[in-house]
């Protein structure tokens, strides 16, 4: 191997370890339980999902997808990058009474043999990988010919896409070849993505309400105990008490504009995210 291969796969292997750490951080278990319950459901229902159906759900975090799955009968394999999370989804299966498999796997080269699932699906998660088109391929790769793939993943424009964008000018700059998250929101980057190597790719834009907080404030607080890439921006900016003063105030300017509650001691945000659903070919 060449020492620019070695660089190369040694930086690569930092980044992986990074996502790793972010997510391990907070409690991400809790903002899917709290904040998305609903979005699982709604991946599952999309992908038709049936008894007897092999499914896997990539960057399934503690299994806000995977455990629908398998309580509708399917045989379900959860994959994520990060143990952590995994370890709270065994956790939530076995008090649900369903049996699944979870696997360790980063998203951009996953363990599985070419064509082996029914349903390849991924609810906010493999949005988060930072090589789309290597992650995008992975997806259609593992899923068989026939077989479907589906994701729910937030927009750009959407109240998760601006958030994310208001942490931005905080936080460290992206790897070189990484994308945005939230481009995987957006339909024609999406279509670039899958290429010819899906049909019948259908893209709808929905929301779920979110509205768990008496404020404007205490939401940010939530955000920046629970939530991996925003704690991550924070720690990126300790000891510098001026940014830190300034990202509080950006951030707590974003959610009280982004705020539609009517009424005193309520917060509700609409986060908008495209479902998608597609063929392999």
């Amino acid at each position: 191997m060449s020492i620019d291969n070695d660089h190369t796969q040694t930086a690569d292997q930092q980044l992986k370890a990074k996502h790793r750490a972010l997510w391990a951080s907070g409690d991400y278990p809790a903002v899917a339980a709290e904040l998305i319950p609903a979005l699982g459901p709604e991946l599952v229902r999309a992908a038709g999902i049936k008894r007897g159906n092999r499914v896997l759900d990539v960057g399934a975090g503690s299994g806000n997808a995977a455990i629908p799955a398998a309580r509708v009968g399917a045989v379900v394999t959860a994959s994520d990058l990060t143990p952590e999370l995994l370890d709270v989804g065994r956790t939530i299966a076995a008090r649900s009474g369903v049996a699944l498999e979870w696997v360790e796997a980063d998203a951009e080269a996953m363990p599985f043999e070419d064509n082996s699932f029914d349903v390849v699906m991924s609810c906010v998660g493999a949005m988060f990988a930072p090589h789309h088109q290597a992650t995008a391929d992975e997806l259609v790769r593992v899923a068989r010919p026939g077989g479907t793939i589906a994701m729910i993943n937030w927009t750009p424009e959407g109240f998760i896409g601006n958030l994310l964008t208001t942490l931005k000018p905080y936080a460290p700059p992206p790897p070189p070849g990484a994308g945005a998250p939230p481009q995987w929101g957006n339909e024609e980057h999406v279509r670039k993505l899958f290429g010819d190597n899906v049909t019948d790719l259908k893209m709808q834009r929905q929301t779920v309400r979110m509205d768990h907080s008496a404020n404007p404030l205490e939401f940010r607080e939530y955000w920046k105990t629970n939530y991996g890439p925003t704690i991550s921006v924070y720690r990126y900016n300790e000891g510098q008490p001026d940014r830190i003063a300034a990202l509080d105030n950006d951030f707590l300017a974003m959610l009280t504009r982004w705020n539609q509650a009517s009424e005193a001691g309520r917060t509700e945000y609409d986060a908008e995210y495209l479902l998608i659903t597609a063929t392999k070919k």
